[in-house]
């Protein structure tokens, strides 16, 4: 990390989004002087704030901290892709001479200094890198868990234990891959993981050609071991795979008592009845993917198992944000057809007998048209659904392309396109006894509204 050596402090322009954020509390715990810009506040600003980090949410050059009103080598600035081209902040710190580098080549030169397990594939990354995060912690390595999600065991996005057992004389580096803006191609992974590569991102890539080329291309960074899911098309060596029909497989998918077990087979030897700390045949996957590349570690399998056991998973993966004897409400991330999918069926696993309600938020115009019909056929599943508008983040809108075209291609009697507002309004009335929140966009903002009416049903019952 010889870059970074002698950097005090950082400006983090875009703080508040989830990458960014780890590597900003990665700085704090560098005992750089730490900032940033964003546009909104949130629960994770807040909590950056309470650590030390000095937010300005104006766009506007006077907020700048004195460090970064003048050109000094001892400063770095990180921005996110996301960030608009005529952000004044970003400009002025162009203005003074400054050489912002992107939040992935950051995480590359961390990359470079520890010893590398990156999870990349357009589902399934953020769980399954964060139940790796938690195995190898929990196996008292020396590590940093550079995530995607916040970790419910961890109550963050960044996981630190500043001293333990080495590979290779590095400490260990676990960190999502994330193929959006190929930011992937910066890392230097030692083991990685791909657990998809279903089309996705391309208002970026353009083709499934392209991003299938992105992940060959990141495939080919990889120096030790490369760990494959059943069906994804790499050329690389002698990839390890896993899947249902892989040498390393899981069968024997069960509910018991709310809970979800399986059975595995690893190479050759055979675990039988093993809790999963998440429902649904895909958490099953991302929980094999990760069992696998913890082996790489030498970690004893008995002890991998105890921490997959004890894993609560990923905020907006699969949380119940509600749960009494008659009802129960799902808040998920899910924004791509087959991560809708996923999700349902793993509901209808565990509730067989509840009607389904899902609140969805499309996320992104591109998206929704490339996918139009597969999210039709996927949201088609549910019982009664209510489609927010599009949420547009970094794009502009498309003619044609809106949450009412979509409404329309879904064969569905009890359906509608909701406000957030209205959407709050009617399942504060309504109160349906099994209701899944699903999007990536903002409409995380439902749910404790949402909680809250469930909660005063409850008390007055």
């Amino acid at each position: 990390m010889k870059r970074l050596k002698h950097i005090k402090s950082v400006y983090f322009v875009g703080v508040g989004g989830i990458g960014m954020s780890a590597l900003a509390r990665f700085c704090v715990h560098k005992r750089m002087q730490v900032y940033g810009y964003d546009k909104t506040t949130s629960n994770l600003t807040q909590q950056l704030s309470n650590e030390g980090i000095v937010i300005s949410f104006e766009d506007d050059v006077s907020s700048l901290p004195p460090q970064f009103q003048s050109y000094s080598d001892e400063n770095l600035v990180v921005f996110t892709p996301a960030i608009p081209k005529d952000n004044l902040i970003f400009n002025n710190l162009l203005a003074l001479g400054y050489d912002p580098i992107k939040r992935s080549a950051f995480l590359g030169l961390i990359s470079q200094t520890h010893y590398t397990l990156a999870v990349a594939g357009t589902h399934g990354k953020t769980t399954t890198s964060t139940l790796l995060a938690h195995i190898v912690y929990e196996a008292g390595f020396e590590m940093l868990g550079i995530l995607g999600g916040i970790s419910t065991n961890y109550k963050s996005n960044y996981i630190i234990q500043a001293e333990g057992l080495k590979v290779n004389g590095k400490p260990v580096l676990v960190t999502e891959a994330d193929e959006f803006d190929r930011s992937f191609l910066q890392l230097s992974p030692h083991v990685a993981v791909i657990t998809s590569t279903d089309a996705d991102h391309l208002d970026i890539y353009g083709k499934p050609e392209d991003l299938q080329k992105s992940f060959q291309d990141f495939a080919d960074l990889v120096s030790d071991t490369l760990i494959l899911a059943e069906g994804v098309q790499i050329n690389h060596g002698a990839p390890i795979f896993y899947g249902a029909k892989a040498k390393n497989a899981y069968s024997n998918l069960r509910n018991k008592e709310g809970n979800q077990y399986f059975d595995l087979l690893l190479e050759n030897q055979s675990v039988e009845n093993i809790k999963a700390g998440l429902p649904g045949k895909h958490n099953v996957e991302n929980a094999l993917a990760a069992i696998i590349t913890a082996k790489q570690l030498k970690i004893p399998t008995e002890d991998i198992l105890r921490s997959v056991s004890n894993f609560k998973g990923v905020k907006r993966r699969f949380e119940k944000a509600f749960e009494s004897q008659n009802k129960v409400i799902i808040d998920d991330y899910a924004h791509h057809p087959e991560e809708l999918n996923a999700i349902i069926s793993a509901v209808r696993a565990l509730y067989p007998n509840r009607k389904m309600h899902m609140v969805f938020q499309p996320h992104l115009y591109s998206r929704t048209r490339d996918f139009m019909d597969e999210f039709a056929l996927a949201l088609g599943q549910v019982d009664h659904l209510m489609i927010n508008p599009i949420y547009p983040a970094r794009e502009l809108p498309i003619e044609g392309v809106t949450s009412t075209a979509l409404l329309s291609k879904i064969d569905l009697d009890q359906k509608s396109v909701l406000s957030r507002e209205e959407a709050i309004d009617e399942l504060a009335a309504t109160r349906p006894e099994l209701l899944v929140i699903a999007g990536a966009g903002d409409i995380d903002r439902i749910v404790q509204p949402i909680v809250k009416s469930y909660q005063n049903e409850e008390s007055t019952a």
